[in-house]
Protein backbone atom coordinates (compact mmCIF):
# COMPACT_ATOMS: atom_id res chain seq x y z
CA UNK A 1 0.00 0.00 0.00
CA UNK A 2 1.43 3.51 -0.52
CA UNK A 3 2.56 4.79 2.38
CA UNK A 4 1.24 8.06 4.16
CA UNK A 5 4.00 10.62 5.43
CA UNK A 6 2.82 13.00 7.79
CA UNK A 7 3.98 17.06 7.43
CA UNK A 8 3.90 18.74 10.58
CA UNK A 9 4.67 22.07 9.64
CA UNK A 10 1.57 23.45 10.38
CA UNK A 11 1.62 22.16 14.01
CA UNK A 12 5.18 24.13 14.79
CA UNK A 13 3.17 27.49 13.15
CA UNK A 14 0.85 26.93 15.97
CA UNK A 15 3.59 26.54 18.73
CA UNK A 16 5.77 29.25 17.07
CA UNK A 17 2.79 32.13 16.88
CA UNK A 18 2.67 32.21 20.46
CA UNK A 19 6.40 30.72 21.99
CA UNK A 20 6.88 28.26 24.57
CA UNK A 21 6.23 24.62 23.35
CA UNK A 22 2.36 24.10 23.11
CA UNK A 23 1.67 22.02 21.06
CA UNK A 24 4.43 20.16 21.63
CA UNK A 25 5.20 18.95 17.86
CA UNK A 26 7.23 16.02 19.49
CA UNK A 27 4.24 14.97 21.34
CA UNK A 28 2.06 15.06 17.95
CA UNK A 29 4.55 13.74 15.73
CA UNK A 30 4.54 10.11 17.88
CA UNK A 31 0.95 10.52 18.51
CA UNK A 32 0.70 10.52 14.74
CA UNK A 33 2.75 7.81 14.15
CA UNK A 34 0.23 5.89 16.87
CA UNK A 35 -2.68 6.92 14.79
CA UNK A 36 -1.09 4.74 11.92
CA UNK A 37 1.37 7.03 10.16
CA UNK A 38 3.87 5.51 8.39
CA UNK A 39 6.05 8.16 9.02
CA UNK A 40 7.03 12.06 9.22
CA UNK A 41 7.73 14.76 7.23
CA UNK A 42 9.58 18.09 8.33
CA UNK A 43 10.62 21.07 6.22
CA UNK A 44 13.15 23.51 7.66
CA UNK A 45 13.74 26.64 6.47
CA UNK A 46 16.03 29.07 7.24
CA UNK A 47 13.74 31.17 8.98
CA UNK A 48 12.65 28.74 11.50
CA UNK A 49 8.99 29.88 10.89
CA UNK A 50 7.98 26.40 11.43
CA UNK A 51 9.73 23.24 11.93
CA UNK A 52 13.48 24.38 13.45
CA UNK A 53 16.87 22.69 13.40
CA UNK A 54 16.54 21.63 16.78
CA UNK A 55 12.85 19.85 16.13
CA UNK A 56 14.40 18.00 13.58
CA UNK A 57 17.30 16.54 16.34
CA UNK A 58 14.58 15.76 18.78
CA UNK A 59 12.09 13.91 16.09
CA UNK A 60 14.99 11.89 15.22
CA UNK A 61 15.60 10.51 18.37
CA UNK A 62 11.56 9.63 19.22
CA UNK A 63 10.62 8.58 16.45
CA UNK A 64 10.03 5.10 15.40
CA UNK A 65 8.57 4.94 11.89
CA UNK A 66 10.59 6.79 9.03
CA UNK A 67 11.99 10.53 9.26
CA UNK A 68 11.38 12.42 5.88
CA UNK A 69 13.42 15.82 5.96
CA UNK A 70 12.71 17.80 3.12
CA UNK A 71 14.43 21.37 2.07
CA UNK A 72 16.88 23.41 -0.21
CA UNK A 73 20.32 21.68 0.47
CA UNK A 74 22.16 24.72 1.14
CA UNK A 75 25.04 23.90 3.54
CA UNK A 76 23.31 23.91 6.69
CA UNK A 77 20.75 22.03 5.64
CA UNK A 78 23.37 19.54 4.24
CA UNK A 79 24.94 19.94 7.58
CA UNK A 80 21.53 19.04 9.22
CA UNK A 81 21.01 15.77 7.09
CA UNK A 82 23.93 14.47 7.91
CA UNK A 83 24.51 14.80 11.56
CA UNK A 84 20.56 13.52 12.12
CA UNK A 85 20.92 10.81 9.21
CA UNK A 86 17.37 10.22 8.67
CA UNK A 87 15.57 7.33 6.39
CA UNK A 88 14.98 10.08 3.95
CA UNK A 89 16.01 13.56 2.42
CA UNK A 90 13.94 15.00 -0.11
CA UNK A 91 15.53 18.02 -2.09
CA UNK A 92 13.32 20.72 -3.30
CA UNK A 93 14.41 24.39 -4.68
CA UNK A 94 12.78 27.08 -2.33
CA UNK A 95 13.97 29.99 -2.18
CA UNK A 96 14.63 31.50 1.29
CA UNK A 97 11.62 33.65 1.12
CA UNK A 98 9.01 30.95 -0.26
CA UNK A 99 5.73 31.01 1.47
CA UNK A 100 5.81 27.11 -0.11
CA UNK A 101 7.69 24.85 -2.28
CA UNK A 102 6.31 26.06 -5.74
CA UNK A 103 8.72 24.42 -8.09
CA UNK A 104 10.67 21.31 -8.71
CA UNK A 105 13.99 21.11 -9.61
CA UNK A 106 15.58 21.17 -13.24
CA UNK A 107 17.22 18.31 -12.87
CA UNK A 108 19.30 18.89 -16.17
CA UNK A 109 20.53 22.00 -15.59
CA UNK A 110 21.45 21.12 -12.11
CA UNK A 111 22.76 18.00 -12.58
CA UNK A 112 26.00 18.43 -11.44
CA UNK A 113 24.99 19.92 -8.00
CA UNK A 114 22.46 17.56 -7.14
CA UNK A 115 24.61 14.51 -8.06
CA UNK A 116 27.11 15.57 -5.43
CA UNK A 117 24.58 16.23 -2.75
CA UNK A 118 22.92 13.16 -3.44
CA UNK A 119 26.62 11.23 -3.48
CA UNK A 120 26.83 12.80 0.26
CA UNK A 121 24.25 11.56 1.47
CA UNK A 122 24.08 8.06 -0.31
CA UNK A 123 27.13 7.62 1.72
CA UNK A 124 25.44 7.97 4.96
CA UNK A 125 22.92 5.30 3.71
CA UNK A 126 20.16 7.74 3.50
CA UNK A 127 17.84 7.07 0.75
CA UNK A 128 17.30 10.59 -1.90
CA UNK A 129 14.48 12.01 -3.50
CA UNK A 130 14.67 14.77 -5.68
CA UNK A 131 11.52 16.98 -5.72
CA UNK A 132 10.14 17.61 -9.89
CA UNK A 133 7.68 18.59 -11.83
CA UNK A 134 5.27 16.30 -13.74
CA UNK A 135 8.26 16.31 -16.69
CA UNK A 136 9.56 12.87 -18.04
CA UNK A 137 12.54 14.49 -18.88
CA UNK A 138 12.81 15.96 -15.08
CA UNK A 139 12.32 12.51 -14.02
CA UNK A 140 14.82 10.73 -16.01
CA UNK A 141 17.48 13.65 -14.95
CA UNK A 142 16.79 13.00 -11.05
CA UNK A 143 17.80 9.13 -12.21
CA UNK A 144 20.86 10.64 -13.86
CA UNK A 145 21.95 12.21 -10.49
CA UNK A 146 21.88 8.85 -8.67
CA UNK A 147 18.33 9.97 -7.33
CA UNK A 148 16.77 6.63 -5.69
CA UNK A 149 13.33 8.44 -5.86
CA UNK A 150 11.48 11.30 -7.12
CA UNK A 151 8.90 12.92 -5.44
CA UNK A 152 6.08 14.57 -8.03
CA UNK A 153 4.90 18.02 -7.23
CA UNK A 154 1.25 18.06 -7.19
CA UNK A 155 -0.18 21.48 -6.99
CA UNK A 156 -1.56 21.61 -10.37
CA UNK A 157 -3.24 18.04 -10.13
CA UNK A 158 -4.83 19.57 -7.26
CA UNK A 159 -6.01 22.74 -8.71
CA UNK A 160 -7.19 20.99 -11.83
CA UNK A 161 -8.98 18.23 -10.44
CA UNK A 162 -12.38 19.96 -9.22
CA UNK A 163 -12.97 20.55 -13.39
CA UNK A 164 -11.07 17.25 -14.68
CA UNK A 165 -9.89 14.43 -12.71
CA UNK A 166 -8.74 12.67 -15.39
CA UNK A 167 -7.04 15.94 -17.25
CA UNK A 168 -5.27 16.54 -14.02
CA UNK A 169 -3.61 13.09 -13.79
CA UNK A 170 -2.47 12.59 -17.23
CA UNK A 171 0.93 14.52 -17.39
CA UNK A 172 1.15 12.82 -13.63
CA UNK A 173 0.74 9.44 -14.70
CA UNK A 174 3.54 10.21 -18.11
CA UNK A 175 5.88 10.94 -15.10
CA UNK A 176 5.01 8.25 -12.71
CA UNK A 177 5.46 5.41 -15.97
CA UNK A 178 8.69 7.53 -16.91
CA UNK A 179 9.84 6.73 -12.88
CA UNK A 180 8.76 3.76 -13.31
CA UNK A 181 11.04 2.93 -16.35
CA UNK A 182 13.96 4.96 -14.61
CA UNK A 183 13.89 2.44 -12.02
CA UNK A 184 12.67 5.17 -9.36
CA UNK A 185 11.00 5.14 -6.60
CA UNK A 186 7.90 7.34 -6.49
CA UNK A 187 6.62 9.73 -4.13
CA UNK A 188 3.88 12.40 -4.11
CA UNK A 189 3.01 15.63 -2.66
CA UNK A 190 1.64 19.15 -2.04
CA UNK A 191 -1.87 19.80 -1.85
CA UNK A 192 -2.95 16.23 -1.51
CA UNK A 193 -6.45 16.18 0.22
CA UNK A 194 -9.19 13.48 1.03
CA UNK A 195 -11.00 15.02 -1.87
CA UNK A 196 -8.42 14.11 -4.76
CA UNK A 197 -6.05 11.46 -2.94
CA UNK A 198 -7.88 8.35 -3.55
CA UNK A 199 -7.86 9.28 -7.81
CA UNK A 200 -4.48 10.02 -7.72
CA UNK A 201 -3.31 6.47 -6.08
CA UNK A 202 -5.81 4.28 -8.33
CA UNK A 203 -4.41 6.01 -11.15
CA UNK A 204 -0.61 5.61 -10.19
CA UNK A 205 -1.20 2.25 -7.94
CA UNK A 206 2.75 2.37 -7.71
CA UNK A 207 3.30 5.34 -6.01
CA UNK A 208 5.28 4.58 -2.55
CA UNK A 209 4.42 7.29 -0.56
CA UNK A 210 2.15 10.66 0.06
CA UNK A 211 3.93 13.24 1.87
CA UNK A 212 0.43 15.10 3.35
CA UNK A 213 0.28 18.47 5.64
CA UNK A 214 -1.87 20.65 5.34
CA UNK A 215 -4.80 19.96 4.45
CA UNK A 216 -4.20 16.72 6.84
CA UNK A 217 -3.61 19.25 9.65
CA UNK A 218 -6.75 21.54 8.58
CA UNK A 219 -9.02 18.62 8.82
CA UNK A 220 -7.62 17.17 12.40
CA UNK A 221 -9.25 21.11 13.49
CA UNK A 222 -12.80 19.42 12.31
CA UNK A 223 -12.25 15.32 13.04
CA UNK A 224 -9.50 15.39 15.29
CA UNK A 225 -5.96 14.27 14.43
CA UNK A 226 -6.57 10.56 14.69
CA UNK A 227 -9.64 9.98 13.12
CA UNK A 228 -8.32 12.26 10.50
CA UNK A 229 -4.68 10.34 9.81
CA UNK A 230 -7.21 7.17 9.33
CA UNK A 231 -9.33 8.86 7.21
CA UNK A 232 -6.33 9.37 5.19
CA UNK A 233 -5.30 6.30 5.00
CA UNK A 234 -8.65 4.59 4.23
CA UNK A 235 -8.19 6.75 0.99
CA UNK A 236 -5.07 4.86 0.53
CA UNK A 237 -6.05 1.46 1.78
CA UNK A 238 -9.69 1.60 -0.61
CA UNK A 239 -7.45 3.05 -3.56
CA UNK A 240 -5.74 -0.40 -3.97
Amino acid sequence: MTKLSVNINKIAVVRNSRGGNLPDVVRAATSIERFGADGITVHPRPDARHIRYDDVRDLKRALTTELNIEGNPIPEFVSLVLETVPAQVTLVPDAHDAITSNAGWDTVRHRAFLTDVTARFHAQGIRVSIFVDPDPAMVAGAAACGADRVELYTEAYARRYPADPAAAVEPYLAAAEEARRQGLGLNAGHDLSLDNLRFFVQRIPWTDEVSIGHALISDALYYGLENTVQLYRRELITAK
